[in-house]
């Protein structure tokens, strides 16, 4: 095992302390969920040079640290410690006359014991996004760098339009950046508040780049081109990305492997205490999707109850029969078996899940039905499941899935300082089809932990705990804990 990790916890205390200015208010703040609030309001100016010199420079130090540790090895399993050292720089130029631009540069820095994973980068579950698969596979190299934001945008009164490199947060794509670098996209964005009491997004995206990728790649193709020069790692080879749209799949069946995803997403408050989420997304010639999202909260005193419920429908538009029904890209195969047409990929899902609130807690039941049709393909860091059953990376999105989950949270804040502790803990539980060659049925107990601290509440920890314990006929499947330690310091 990696021995030398507690230093990398002994350099970024010590950086840190030296760096804290200790501001009341920080410059950023960092949600559980990732994404980052910028408290610095954005200057306007007369020129292009004060648009310049007027800009901010947002930093953060990082550091990730993962152990992954199953009941017994085997060989596709192994135990395995990695740690991580990471930095960012965002420029974001003061307003000029409603045009703005924003450079991000992320770099990340990974330390394992090859040895540890037997020299197979593929062992590597939870970390993998601390470097490039890639490069390591080709160089040996563990440092991974991105310009993962690079964009200009235009804003005239409530609408913003967003072009190039840039984070898009819808419910179908996410910056996620839980790890060391965030997903983001290349394509143009179009934000509206124009709409009474209601928000939209409109977004074409040409290219993505995964967190553990330098460069930008499709945004919907498995790349199988050249297995021998792990062409596998250079394209969407997200966990949840459908491995039968390949590129061999999809040239051989004429259609496009650099097809855009285009999303529409909104969410309207216009009835009193009741909200309606809605989104979709467009591949043109293989694949659509829709959601819709309806929650109403009952105010009592001290404590609120929100039933809600959600809606997904999957349309086949030629992606089955390039790909198949199954995630794992059996094309008109028995194997897995278990799927009613397994050439078609359309799919359904259905949620729902009462959230009670009282005062600092919240408690959420909740659950989730893929039915039996194909499996849902969201392959761009959002889970179709999240906000119900959605646990630590768990993906309990395939066919004739059943999920159930209680959540308990404590010290919720929507402005990303958590001076006192933010809880959460859960127990899910997924019924899978295990005719579907998918792993059997499980539970998965979680726990994790978020803190600024009082006196330096730049600097931010985090901890998660998470253990799956497998079940009936699968227990010859290796249970796990996934242990993960982050520090960020935001300046």
């Amino acid at each position: 095992m990696y021995r030398r990790l507690p230093n990398t916890f002994l350099f970024f205390i010590l950086s840190t302390t030296v760096l804290s200015a200790n501001h009341k208010v920080p410059k950023q703040a960092l949600k559980t969920n990732g994404q980052l609030i910028y408290n610095v309001k954005q200057k306007k100016v007369n020129s292009f040079k004060e648009m310049l010199l007027e800009g901010d420079i947002f930093g953060r130090l990082r550091t990730n640290n993962f152990y992954f540790h199953f009941d017994h090895d085997d060989a596709r399993h192994e135990s395995h410690l990695v740690g991580s050292l990471g930095a960012s720089f965002v420029y974001k130029t003061a307003s000029l006359h409603g045009f703005d631009a924003t450079l991000g540069l992320y770099g990340s820095q990974a330390f394992f014991n090859a040895d540890d994973i037997h020299n197979n980068i593929s062992y590597i579950k939870a970390a993998k996004d601390t470097l490039s698969r890639y490069k390591y596979a080709q160089t040996g190299s563990k440092a991974l760098y991105s310009f993962a934001q690079a964009n200009i945008s235009y804003t005239y009164e409530k609408t913003n339009l967003r072009i190039g490199r840039q984070l898009v947060e819808t419910f179908y794509t996410k910056s996620n950046d839980t790890k060391m670098i965030p997903n983001s996209f290349d394509g143009v964005v179009l934000h509206s508040k124009d709409f009474s009491d209601t928000k939209l997004t409109l977004a074409y995206l040409a290219k993505q780049k995964l967190r553990d990728h330098e460069n930008s790649h499709s945004v919907f193709m498995y790349n199988d081109s050249n297995p021998a020069a792990f062409s596998k790692w250079t394209d969407n080879d997200d966990s949840a990305m459908h491995k039968g749209l390949s590129y061999t799949n999809l040239t051989a069946a004429g259609k496009k492997t650099d097809a855009p995803l285009i999303v529409l997403d909104g969410k309207n408050k216009s009835l009193k205490n009741l909200t309606v989420g809605f989104s979709s997304y467009v591949i043109p010639s293989l694949l659509s999707q829709a959601m819709i999202e309806m929650g109403y909260t009952f105010k009592l005193k001290g404590a609120s109850i929100t039933p809600a419920f959600r809606y997904i429908e999957q349309f086949d538009n030629g992606a089955g029969d390039v790909g198949g029904a199954s995630l794992k890209g059996n094309v008109n195969s028995t194997n897995p078996a278990g799927y009613t047409n397994p050439d078609s990929l359309d799919a359904r899902m259905i949620a729902a899940r009462v959230v009670t609130k009282i005062n600092d807690y919240k408690i959420n039941l909740a659950y989730t039905n893929i039915l039996d049709k194909a499996d849902l393909v969201t392959p761009w860091r959002s889970f179709p499941t999240a906000g119900y059953t959605r646990s630590m990376g768990i993906y309990n999105w395939r066919a004739n899935t059943k999920s159930y989950r209680i959540e308990l949270v404590k010290g919720a804040s929507s402005k990303g300082i958590y001076t006192k502790p933010f809880f959460q803990t859960s127990i899910l539980y997924v019924d899978t089809d295990e005719t579907k060659g998918i792993l059997g049925d499980s539970f998965l107990y979680y726990f994790g932990v978020v803190q600024n601290l009082p006196s330096m509440p730049e600097l931010q920890y985090r901890v998660r705990l998470g253990y799956r314990d497998f079940k009936g006929e699968a227990s010859s499947v290796s249970n796990y804990a996934d242990t993960r330690l982050e520090l960020n310091y935001l300046f």
